[in-house]
């Protein structure tokens, strides 16, 4: 199958991969799978060395297990999280909806249970690098910087400004916040969310677009913004218009 403009850009940057599993079998297969994709990546295999090695170089994105020895992958994430907003697919356990919902709590930007098929570990890969890099195409597109209220959006430098305070979001965060200025007052679906936000479809029993909603909202409160997001039950949400 061909690939498409956008994924052959992800590859031509030669993304840089951090694989942190304590199954060595499995990191090492997803690591040769994924450099044959293209990619470039390093494997550790403890929570505590992930943290280390996320904070002391340059990652394009994570591929964080949960259940790991020294530290979890949520303490990991915390950890990481406090200083990186660096792209993270957590790997659950599969059917564990609780590890799913605390990984996007604590900011993983998506999620795949185990066991799972490489191609779709690619996918969501392809589809947090697409929506966290910044390309020339999109540069000239999206230069204008996007204003409401006390609030700024620079889609050339991906930041968000509240109040003269740079706002803290992961590139998932920004994705749905830049989506809802750009309809400010107008309702935005889930499903439009997921596309814009995860780069996939949204699935049935999906919560990841309400979970980093949560988390997006919290961040907008502790600037006096919280009640800029407006819920409408069933549908979607809406960005207050001022």
């Amino acid at each position: 199958m061909p690939q498409s403009k956008s994924d052959s850009h992800v590859i031509a940057f030669m993304a840089h991969i951090l694989i942190v599993d304590d199954d060595h079998e499995l990191s090492e297969m997803l690591a040769d799978y994924l450099q044959a994709e293209g990619y470039t990546t390093e494997r550790v295999f403890d929570g505590e060395a992930g943290v280390q090695k996320a904070l002391s170089n340059q990652f394009d994105a994570l591929v964080l297990d949960v259940m790991m020895p020294k530290l979890d992958g949520f303490e990991a994430l915390r950890q990481i999280r406090v200083h990186s907003s660096v792209p993270v697919i957590m790997l659950t356990a599969k059917g564990d909806d609780i590890d799913r919902i605390v990984g996007l709590e604590i900011g993983a930007d998506d999620y795949l249970p185990k066991p799972f098929n490489p191609r779709e570990l690619l996918a969501r890969l392809r589809a947090v690098l697409r929506r966290s890099q910044t390309t020339p195409s999109t540069i000239d597109k999206e230069t204008s910087i996007l204003s409401i209220g006390s609030l700024e959006i620079h889609p050339a430098t991906r930041s968000v400004i509240i109040n003269g305070q740079t706002l803290d979001l992961t590139s998932t965060e920004f994705n749905l916040l830049h989506t809802l200025v750009q309809q400010s007052g107008n309702l935005v679906t889930k499903e439009l969310l997921s596309q814009q936000a995860l780069g996939r479809p949204l699935t049935r029993y999906d919560r990841s677009i309400d979970m980093h909603m949560s988390n997006l909202r919290k961040k907008l409160s502790d600037h006096g913004q919280g009640s800029m997001i407006i819920t409408v039950r069933g549908q979607g949400y809406q960005l207050a218009s001022e």
